[in-house]
């Protein structure tokens, strides 16, 4: 399963533009500010549980201990576009806000969205459910950062909020072409019968 997600890191960062130019988009600002958090933050360690014994639970989810949890930090592009990056000592929750324009956008959003997490399974830092007012969730484990290598995460995650805006204009794009293409074929309807 952790072959999924390095290679969709692996696959993104690899793509060559038209031109033959450079590997990799060039990182704006407010990317660079996510990977050098995310970079940061990902130091986690094995910590079991002091309240119930034989437990070992993301400190991040449970909040039982307030002394093993990070300050969050949220890294906004504007106020539609945002991260939420809440570290503690054994994982790390990452919250993303995808820009949402109009009411079409936010459609698309949210049913892509519930695609990516009815298959939480697969996408092995996925989360099912995002946190509240976040479109997006991922929780990194000290279990994760065991068993992959821990740059190629924060690539992930970094190429997976560069890719997203791209992917839902391109979602966009196909569903106003088959409106016209429908509306076209409607329309011959009553310009054949006249």
């Amino acid at each position: 399963m952790c072959f999924i997600v390095c290679c969709w890191a692996r696959a993104a960062s690899s793509r060559m533009s038209k031109f033959g130019g450079s590997k990799e988009k060039k990182l704006t600002p407010y990317l660079k500010a996510v990977k050098s958090t995310l970079t940061a933050a990902i130091c986690l360690r094995n910590f079991p549980s002091q309240v119930v014994e034989r437990h070992n639970k993301p400190a991040v989810e449970t909040q039982w201990a307030r002394e093993l949890l990070l300050a969050p930090v949220v890294i906004a592009k504007n106020e539609k576009e945002a991260v939420k990056i809440e570290g503690s000592i054994n994982a790390l929750r990452i919250s993303i806000k995808i820009k949402q324009l109009d009411n079409m956008e936010g459609i698309l959003v949210q049913r892509f969205a519930s695609f990516l997490q009815m298959r939480a399974d697969d996408f092995v830092i996925l989360r099912r459910k995002a946190m509240e007012g976040y479109d997006i969730s991922f929780l990194i484990t000290h279990y994760h950062t065991e068993s992959m290598w821990r740059d190629k995460l924060v690539d992930f995650v970094v190429t997976f909020i560069q890719e997203i805006n791209s992917e839902i204009s391109d979602l966009r794009l196909n569903v106003n072409s088959r409106g016209r293409k429908v509306a076209e074929h409607f329309f011959l309807q009553f310009i054949s019968k006249g």
